[in-house]
């Protein structure tokens, strides 16, 4: 059904919200204010023709925005798109009846994400290689990223050939490909282990094109290069795949606010620590006791550990934390932690902390909602919120992170 709606409002995802007498409806790709033909379904809307268009309104810097799903909001002028991911954790926040001091965004440039995940498929006319369109399977083929770093978009061609050798059928799979100080760390999932003759040629290619490494299904194929991402001055050598804070730059203001906050500890946890973002960079002045459940992300920061000079001690504690947190008796022995959870949020840790009596916390997110909620449970266990953060590093998408700094109430 084809409707005439106006844009009331801005979504939590990034797409406008038209209010109708039966509902809300969500149509990406509109902005506040604006009078657009929509062809509805349910509560979803696609934009089939803008009447009156916002002054807001910019020209996209991508040609493939609005058919590539990677991106949501280029079309919207930079100072009120970044009000509005503001916005978002401070309503998330707000709602939870929260005293906080909220302070600027910290913005993120074009061409600064570290790693892609493309999706990719083996056609009769070639190798597709994009990213899915909204809300859909369909690859769309990309020949330009202007979120990602040059590193990768420079080498699309090459990606392109790469796919192709690695694809074993017509199915669709998921080439993640991260830019390391070694050069492209490239992960294939979804394709099927190659057979004898498709490695001989992915190992020629390979060593022609430079890549530092190759695996296939988790299988490392070819690794002429250890993949080494530097964190502070340590550099360790991820595993495929691993978690990576998705902007160096980002990745660099997060680590100076918990520098800061943590700055007379002596003694600290880093929790969800991942293969040592935070890790590395409290190490140089503290004792850092290290809690992850990923095995091959602790490895490579255990390794980097043992084979770096001049830092504090540091230590490393398989466990998952979601299922076993470390308890109030636990956490007494460090004056100062970080914490840094998936999307989900540490509700039962952070149960624990507020039970402790760890003086200094940095508590990190990349989802204001369960951000706000463990925010929440460590105000009622005494602690006082001192600082909150917000950082873009997921420039036009409807994520943002945030970092909130508290101490323990006396």
């Amino acid at each position: 059904m084809t409707v005439r709606v106006t844009i009331n409002a801005m979504g939590a995802g990034g797409d406008g919200v038209a209010n109708l007498p039966d509902g809300q409806v969500f149509v990406p790709f509109t902005l506040p204010g604006e009078v657009a033909n929509i062809a509805r379904e349910k509560n979803r809307g696609t934009l089939m023709a803008l009447i009156e268009a916002s002054s807001e309104r910019i020209v996209p810097a991508c040609e493939h925005f609005e058919a590539c799903g990677g991106c949501a909001l280029q079309h919207w002028q930079a100072e009120l798109y970044q009000a509005w991911k503001r916005g978002l954790v401070n309503e998330a926040l707000a709602g939870r009846g929260l005293d906080f001091k909220l302070e600027p965004l910290i913005p993120c440039l074009p061409q600064t994400r570290r790693r892609a995940v493309f999706a990719a498929r083996r056609t009769e006319q070639g190798m597709l290689l994009g990213f899915n369109r909204h809300l859909s399977h369909e690859i769309i083929d990309i020949h330009e990223c202007v979120v990602t770093v040059p590193a990768v978009t420079d080498r699309l061609g090459d990606l392109r050939e790469l796919a192709m050798l690695v694809a074993s059928n017509t199915k669709p799979f998921r080439l993640t490909v991260t830019a390391t100080a070694s050069g492209l760390d490239i992960a294939a999932v979804g394709c099927g282990a190659p057979d004898a003759a498709r490695r001989r040629a992915l190992t020629a290619f390979m060593m022609t094109k430079g890549f530092a490494r190759l695996t296939c299904e988790g299988e490392i194929i070819l690794e002429p290069k250890k993949p080494l991402i530097h964190f502070g001055r340590v550099a360790v050598q991820v595993p495929p795949g691993g978690f990576l804070q998705a902007t160096v730059e980002a990745e660099e203001a997060m680590a100076a606010l918990v520098m800061s906050h943590l700055a007379k500890t002596k003694r600290a946890a880093d929790l969800f620590c991942g293969s040592g973002a935070f890790t590395f960079r409290m190490a140089e002045k503290m004792a850092v006791h290290t809690v992850e459940s990923d095995a091959t992300a602790l490895a490579a920061l255990d390794h980097a550990a043992r084979n770096t000079q001049g830092l504090k001690p540091v230590t490393v504690e398989r466990r998952d934390l979601f299922r076993r947190p470390l308890m109030a008796k636990e956490l007494n022995r460090f004056d100062g932690l970080v914490f840094d959870p998936p999307r989900a949020g540490a509700e039962m840790q952070a149960k624990e902390i507020a039970k402790s009596n760890v003086a200094k916390i940095a508590a990190i997110s990349c989802n204001p909602v369960t951000l706000a909620r463990d925010l929440s449970i460590l105000t009622q266990g005494g602690y006082r919120i001192d600082r909150v953060v917000p950082i873009d590093q997921f420039l036009w998408s409807s994520h943002v992170e945030a970092v909130a700094l508290l101490t323990k109430g006396r």
